[in-house]
């Protein structure tokens, strides 16, 4: 799986967000990353091992 992804990207990620949508928009990169729910503006931040390992797909980059 491509793992390329960068700010403002749309990804998919294995779990959903409690409020139904399973795409979120990455704010930040670094060790950790910020991540936005595109259904309720929800930020999340979690690590980047976490992160890659949860990933499903990269919607848009």
């Amino acid at each position: 799986m491509s793992k390329e992804y960068d700010v403002n990207s749309i990804v998919e990620m294995k779990k959903g967000h409690p409020c139904g949508f399973n795409q979120w928009k990455i704010i930040r990169t670094g060790a950790d990353i910020k991540i936005k729910c595109v259904g309720c503006d929800r930020i999340v931040m979690i690590s980047r091992a976490k992160f890659n390992k949860g990933l499903k797909k990269v919607i848009k980059k």
